[in-house]
């Protein structure tokens, strides 16, 4: 509710929006964030005068190619940009060490196109491993008949009923970017799936893309949601209180579908402190029952595995990138007690999960 009266006090002080031809909004490319979004009421543009906010759907123009050569669509297809092209994608903050740090612009006009799902933000900072952004300018924030802007938060699914059935929570968390999150959770939904379990995976942080729900629907989940379904186009800088909602929105869908266990992906690493504030939240330590820890190698296994011991998190199993390595995983077994658990292990029924007593994490 809070959100739509802010939508209503927006509508008076906006700059004016002229129409927009319906066909020029179907021909534009678009993105997977704004995938929720009905297209069918965009009626005009704010093309100067506005302030953008994270989540505003905008009519951007395509100036020049970088590192995003290729815009995902909502299903997944990567579809080929060239200069010119009008795009349809969402503002909003990115965190990638591998990538970009970018800000939502504190204006209409020239940005970049910082992630492939669809995210036009301000580059900041950048890894020296990737190309410069693509470059882009705004041709107008989509509005709806009325003025009022069109925006991811306005279109999140509905809020589940709450149920005390429960299913079980096992979180997945990482030490930094491309530590095999999402491949631990691939391994941990087949095995489940094997066992004739309803199982669900959800991502409740990061940048808006696809390829993570589909790895988890290949593997069999039977529900994949991310942040994108509650409404964020991506999390960063949002509030703890926001990030906390998100899990319990997605775990309590989980719930109302019936699903007996629901693997979580939390993005990017422990040192990342809006991951550590949410990961120590109580509202973590309540609904999770274990946590798996993805390293990239050994070391990065060895401290994140103490740091989650340190805070008395239900620490279960180490697995991730490092265990391709055998020697990498001979490393770790001198150092922790836990068991470091290869893919294919976890994939094979390796790991298998009781309810534990969210009073015992605490």
């Amino acid at each position: 509710m809070k959100h739509e009266v802010f939508q209503m006090d927006q509508v008076a002080a906006e700059p004016f929006a002229a129409p927009v031809e319906a066909g020029r909004i179907a021909a534009a490319k678009r993105s997977f964030v704004i995938r929720r979004i009905d297209l069918g009421m965009a009626a005009g543009l704010i093309a100067a005068g506005a302030t953008p906010r994270a989540g505003d759907l905008v009519l951007a123009r395509v100036d020049r190619l970088g590192q995003h050569k290729r815009l995902e669509e909502p299903g997944g297809r990567r579809a080929t940009l060239f200069p010119g092209d009008e795009i349809l994608v969402a503002y909003g903050d990115r965190y990638a060490p591998d990538q970009f740090e970018a800000r939502v612009p504190e204006s209409l006009g020239s940005c970049e196109l910082v992630a492939g799902g669809g995210i036009a933000a301000s580059v900041l900072r950048q890894s020296s491993k990737v190309g410069n952004a693509t470059g882009i300018t705004s041709v107008g924030l989509v509005t709806d008949a009325s003025g009022r802007r069109l925006n991811t938060r306005d279109f999140a699914m509905a809020e589940p009923s709450r149920t005390e059935n429960m299913p079980r929570v096992v979180a997945v968390v990482g030490s930094s970017m491309n530590a095999g999150k999402t491949t631990t959770i691939s391994a941990l939904v087949r095995a489940e799936t094997s066992r004739r379990r309803r199982v669900a995976a959800v991502k409740v942080t990061g940048t808006g893309s696809g390829g993570d729900l589909w790895s988890y629907r290949d593997a069999g989940a039977q529900l994949a949601l991310d942040f994108t379904d509650a409404g964020y186009a991506t999390t960063h800088r949002l509030s703890n209180a926001e990030r906390e909602g998100i899990l319990e929105t997605l775990v309590a869908r989980a719930a109302a579908e019936k699903m007996e266990i629901v693997f979580v992906e939390i993005a990017d690493g422990l040192l990342l402190p809006e991951t550590a504030e949410l990961i120590l939240s109580q509202t973590f330590r309540n609904m999770v029952d274990s946590v798996i820890f993805a390293a990239a190698d050994a070391m990065g296994a060895v401290a994140g595995s103490a740091w989650l011991q340190r805070h008395r998190l239900p620490l279960r199993a180490v697995s991730g990138a490092v265990t391709a390595s055998p020697l990498a995983v001979s490393e770790i077994a001198a150092e922790i007690e836990l068991p470091t658990v290869g893919l294919d292990e976890i994939a094979a029924g390796a790991l298998e999960f009781e309810r534990i007593d969210p009073a015992c994490a605490a």
